[in-house]
């Protein structure tokens, strides 16, 4: 112990004399501190040891004071002991649980609710990148161009459905319309909104039966206007990006 105690870092540790006997401790222990003088009798050091921030269990010590006895009054038993211990502790490190390791480098996919989860087991809801249909480049490049379009350059299909976008981080499946709708007379307008709703409709089912959102892309307020006059639950957003 008083080869020991001179290796500590006394600026970290503090010994209190729960019991009072250190505060007359002989002349030997005192020399060297009450913090011998706690240490040398285990039932002293229980709890009477704190390294700051931190409580040190004094029973670990007095279990380290007892081993040392029992290996020298019991060499075999204590051999026997130590290996039980060690098993043990070997043991409960094996059962705890391991972490899994973060992504490095790979596809990050944001957390989403468990009836989510349940849907996209379901092949069907597994987005997946197809080409854009060919003959309208303005309208692929508009997709291309979304804010967090997460498959640039592609279209995704979706429960049999082929969504213009898919924006993974807020889950939202996009339909973009970039027909001219303003150089139309207004009856045109509200007949051209009319026929496209119903299949605006069935998209928007198709996207929350998998947990999407849905939102509809146009180029113009009159034709924002149009859609939401027919049905004000659909979301609809004016892409001024195109």
């Amino acid at each position: 112990m008083e080869k020991c105690y001179r290796t500590l870092d006394h600026d970290r540790i503090e010994f209190h004399d729960t019991t009072g006997r250190c505060t007359v401790a002989s002349a030997d222990a005192a020399a060297v501190g009450i913090g011998l003088c706690v240490l040398a009798a285990p039932e002293i050091a229980v709890g009477a040891v704190i390294v700051l921030g931190v409580v040190v269990v004094g029973v670990a010590i007095k279990e380290a004071m007892d081993a040392y006895e029992l290996r020298h009054a019991y060499p075999e038993e204590a051999g026997a002991s130590r290996e039980t211990q060690v098993a043990s502790r070997e043991a409960a490190a094996q059962s705890k649980p391991k972490l899994n390791p973060e992504p490095a480098g790979q596809d990050w996919f944001p957390p989403v609710p468990p009836e989510s989860l349940e849907r996209e087991r379901s092949p069907e809801c597994r987005p997946v990148p197809v080409p854009h249909r060919g003959g309208n480049d303005p309208h692929n490049d508009c997709a291309d161009l979304l804010p967090q379009n997460s498959f640039p350059g592609w279209d995704v299909l979706v429960n049999g459905k082929q969504f213009d976008a898919l924006a993974l981080v807020t889950r939202t499946l996009w339909d973009v319309k970039t027909d001219e709708f303003d150089k139309h007379n207004l009856r045109s307008q509200q007949f051209f909104a009319r026929v496209k709703l119903p299949e605006l409709q069935r998209e928007r089912r198709l996207a929350e039966a998998c947990g999407y959102k849905f939102v509809v892309g146009v180029r113009s307020a009159a034709h924002k206007a149009a859609i939401e006059k027919l049905d004000n639950t659909l979301a609809v957003v004016v892409m001024d990006w195109c």
